[in-house]
């Protein structure tokens, strides 16, 4: 490896802003957004792949997120994520012979306890899958043969249809029954909650949420339905227009009371495969100094996450599928070399570019190298604050570039994303031309300090906010002939665009390349900082020479 550069490079992750060609319902190509309409036109640019098998997702239908994205962007080539290493340890039947099921399985057996289900509630395959809950249930039944087991389900509405909940509960009340009648058991749905209400905070943004989901799922208190199709049709009523990701929590109740609080002698498995939203409730299960919120009751349970969330703090300590190894990051090399980073963003993003990127690893590879900013996220609604926190990241970001300190600085905005996720059309634009403004900012510091800017994003998002007709491209429409809203992530290409003011560099496309992904990033980085990246990471997008 060589020397590096002198000056700064920054790289931008536009979370959930990317390339989609039609306009309708596309916050990004409808916002006013001069400073990356002048991008496109003045600087050299690719699309990227981000979503599917190029971030390492089982198939190319799979909706591309924040997690992979950030980990095949750090670690410059494609590992298996979550939720194909799930596909494959529950095809061969390896998840119910390892360890984790082993353990909680001889607990609740040996208790004579019930076995609890508890996260995602969909098939958007980005934290969970209801497949995954299915087969296991399915194996507790027939192979087990264990009698008791409740489901506690967190409603999406994000990475699916934003009012689809009822397509997922009603089949599957029926696919219980099915199981109850064939197996001779008592399973059921005991409890559950919007994922943005209840028991999926990440980052510590709000722990109420974590003891709420706390309070309904193991006490088994608030407000009684008999099933979660009632609950789901009740509020759905008193607050029409709600969406699933914001219901309120609910707990399924019969004539002897609450179907299935969590109780001394009992197995819990949080079944999200994706770590960020199952840390926090993770913990409140098996840290016994566990101070956050007070848990009452404190059950003693056998509890299990489908994966090990935090690979460094070991969180959980038993789980059912060993997570990716991934080793030999972008941040390790770049410490190796003495190059000096920052990582920077709000606390929505703040675990993207520096867990994730640095390959699910919590805390610094050298404290002596790298920084980590992170600004507190306001807790409003997103659509009620949909420029987020970019004016102050970028504040911070405007002083490292000025300071000399740094070599490398790596941000994400989340506006994109986060707003992009509620669903709401003009506040997606208004987020999206928040990033635009402030990447004009970046623009003229990068000027002035001579360094180079490379923006690119982890996943599609408000480009796409309306559920649009394959075959006319137009937006389907309730019945009032309002746009049904589109809350999920997309397949869509995310932009990867060169900023070199000074023209440092002689930049032209590596055309060997013949369906670039996010994990070409890394390679090209090293390039921009005169290094020589390691030759098995995914090759640079760009020759280039000079600096």
């Amino acid at each position: 490896m060589k020397a590096i550069r002198c000056v700064p490079l920054t790289i931008v992750i536009m979370d959930g802003i990317a390339y989609r060609e039609g306009t309708c319902g596309n916050a990004v190509t409808e916002a006013y957004t001069p400073h990356m309409d002048w991008l496109l036109q003045n600087c050299p640019y690719t699309l990227l792949r981000a979503h599917g098998t190029a971030v390492g997702l089982p198939s190319d239908k799979d909706m591309g997120n924040s997690e992979v994205g950030h980990n095949a962007i750090g670690a410059g080539r494609v590992f298996p994520q979550g939720a194909r290493l799930v596909n494959e340890a529950i095809a061969t039947g390896n998840v119910f012979q390892g360890r984790g099921w082993r353990r909680i399985m001889d607990f609740v057996r040996s208790s004579h306890g019930t076995f609890h289900f508890i996260g995602l509630f969909s098939d958007g395959n980005v934290h969970s899958h209801t497949d995954h809950l299915r087969a296991m249930l399915k194996h507790l039944a027939h192979h087990e043969k264990h009698p008791r087991a409740r489901v506690h389900i967190l409603l999406d509405g994000r990475d699916v249809g934003e009012t689809s909940a009822l397509d997922y509960v009603i089949p599957f009340e029926g696919f219980l029954k099915e199981l109850c009648d064939a197996a001779l058991v008592d399973y059921r749905i005991a409890s559950g909650g919007g994922r943005m209400k209840i028991t999926m905070d990440r980052y510590e943004a709000d722990w109420d949420m974590v003891a709420l989901g706390w309070k309904t799922h193991v006490a088994g208190e608030g407000r009684g339905f008999s099933s979660a199709e009632e609950a789901i049709r009740t509020y759905r009523q008193e607050n029409p227009g709600v969406i699933d990701q914001d219901l309120p929590p609910f707990v399924v109740v019969d004539a002897e009371g609450p179907v299935g609080p969590i109780r001394d002698g009992d197995a819990v498995v949080f079944f999200n495969f994706r770590g960020d939203r199952a840390i926090e409730i993770s913990r409140a299960f098996e840290e016994a100094d566990f101070s956050v919120f007070q848990r009452v009751p404190n059950p003693q349970v056998a509890y299990a996450g489908m994966l090990e969330y935090d690979t460094e703090a070991h969180i959980p300590q038993n789980f059912l599928v060993a997570p990716p190894h991934i080793d030999r990051t972008m941040g390790e090399f770049l410490c190796r070399e003495g190059v000096r980073q920052l990582a920077i963003s709000e606390t929505q993003k703040f675990g993207h570019v520096t867990y994730f990127w640095n390959g699910n690893r919590s805390g610094s590879l050298d404290e002596a190298l790298e920084e980590f900013i992170e600004i507190p996220s306001d807790r409003v609604p997103f659509e009620e604050r949909p420029w987020m926190k970019s004016a102050e990241i970028t504040d911070r970001v405007l002083e490292a570039m000025g300071s000399g300190l740094y070599d490398f600085i790596r941000l994400n905005y989340p506006n994109g994303d986060m707003v992009g996720h509620t669903g709401v059309y003009q506040a997606a634009r208004i987020a999206v031309e928040s990033v635009d403004l402030a990447l004009g900012r970046l623009m003229a510091a990068t000027r002035k300090v001579g360094g180079t800017l490379l923006v690119t994003a982890d996943h599609g998002n408000a480009e796409e906010m309306y559920e649009l007709d394959k075959k006319t491209g137009q937006a389907k429409t309730h019945k009032d002939g309002q746009p049904k809203a589109k809350t999920a992530h997309t397949l869509n290409p995310v932009w990867f665009i060169v900023y070199d003011p000074e023209k440092r560099f002689t930049i032209r496309l590596n055309t060997s390349i013949k369906a670039p992904g996010l994990s070409h990033i890394a390679a090209t980085c090293f390039r921009f900082l005169g290094l020589t990246p390691p030759d098995f990471y995914d090759p640079p997008l760009f020759e280039i020479q000079g600096g």
